[in-house]
């Protein structure tokens, strides 16, 4: 399945978990290595076949993800609406 000319889901690589196309790097690795501090230049270095514009679509994947997630806020156990 084509997400954008970038990322991918194919169930048949990294059991289906978007990835850089063409590769097997998980968008998630490139996030995760970013919030730990990772530069674009240590993941350029890191990963010979990826692009600064493959960086920046898996931040923008993740945050197209974000924008349409749906968020259900329910009671603890036990805690009634108080009002």
């Amino acid at each position: 399945m084509t997400v954008t000319d970038r990322i991918e889901l194919n169930p048949k690589i990294m059991l289906g978990k978007a990835v850089i196309r063409g590769t097997r790097i998980p968008v998630e690795l490139l996030l995760r290595k970013l919030s730990e501090g990772a530069t674009e230049a240590d993941l350029l270095d890191a990963y010979p076949g990826l692009a600064v514009e493959d960086i920046k679509a898996a931040v923008g994947y993740a945050a197209d993800i974000l924008a349409h997630e749906e968020t259900i806020l329910t009671e603890p156990p036990g805690k009634a609406a108080q009002g």
